[in-house]
C-alpha cells in the first residue's frame, strides 16, 4: 500500500501536528513499511492458535495474596505538613 506525503500531511493536520516536507516523506516511507509488515502478519495461518498463547510456557508470576500487618497510620503521618481525618491533605487544584 502506497502512502503519499499528502496523506501524511492530512493526518498530521487532523492530529494538529506539523511536519516539514522531508519529515512527511520519511514518515510516509515508515508507514508503508509498517503497513507492509502488518499485511505480512495477516498471511500467517493462525487457525487453532489461542489468542493468549505465548511462544514459551508461561506460569502465573504473581505471589499469593497474603494479609500482612500494615504500617502504623500515625507513624506514616508524623512528618506530613498537613493532615486531616487520618490522611494527607493537599491544596485544591480543581475549581
Amino acid at each position: 500500500m502506497n502512502i503519499s506525503k499528502e496523506e501524511v500531511l492530512h493526518v498530521a493536520k487532523l492530529a494538529r501536528l506539523k511536519f516539514t516536507d522531508a519529515e512527511a516523506e520519511a514518515l510516509a516511507k515508515d508507514m508503508e513499511s509498517i503497513i507492509g509488515f502488518a499485511n505480512k502478519l495477516n498471511e500467517l495461518d493462525t487457525e487453532g492458535v489461542v489468542p493468549t498463547a505465548h511462544a514459551i510456557p508461561m506460569h502465573n508470576a504473581f505471589r499469593e495474596d497474603v494479609v500482612t500487618p500494615s504500617y502504623d497510620r500515625e507513624a506514616m503521618l508524623q512528618n506530613a505538613p498537613s493532615k486531616e481525618d487520618g490522611g494527607y491533605t493537599v491544596p485544591k487544584v480543581v475549581e
